[in-house]
């Protein structure tokens, strides 16, 4: 199971990575290899400033829809058009081209108390 160490992860399985102000989010390789093959990705929340915890779309599987939950609260700025246009690179390379969103944060703690990968690992045994 792929869990890189720069990244921070919360209990529901999506990962953050901070770049200044803004913090791309997508899903764990463990969340996808449980969800199977990503088929659909929606996200009407863009524009929209959330806290912590708040969907901010949904997921698509074949056999499942799931709720993806945004780590920290912000604004989220932009969808990511590569998989709006190809969901299956969720599949394919869930931390790279597999990004959901972007969010400038605007709590700073919601990040500092996600998992560090080690954290993360004992999550998911």
């Amino acid at each position: 199971m792929n869990i890189p160490a720069n990244l921070k992860y919360s209990n529901d399985h999506e990962w953050c990575r901070v770049e200044g102000d803004t913090v791309y989010i997508g899903i764990t390789d463990f969340a996808q290899s449980q969800l199977g093959d990503i088929v659909f990705v929606d996200v009407p929340t863009v524009g929209e400033t959330l806290a912590a915890g708040d969907v901010f779309g949904t997921i698509e599987a074949v056999k499942t829809v799931s709720d993806a939950f945004i780590p920290v609260g912000g604004e989220v700025l932009e969808f990511n058009s590569a998989v709006d246009a190809d969901p299956a690179v969720v599949n394919k390379d869930p931390y790279g081209e597999g990004w959901i969103i972007k969010v400038r944060f605007t709590e700073p703690a919601d990040f500092e108390a996600l998992l560090s990968a080690e954290q993360y690992k004992e999550l998911i045994g």
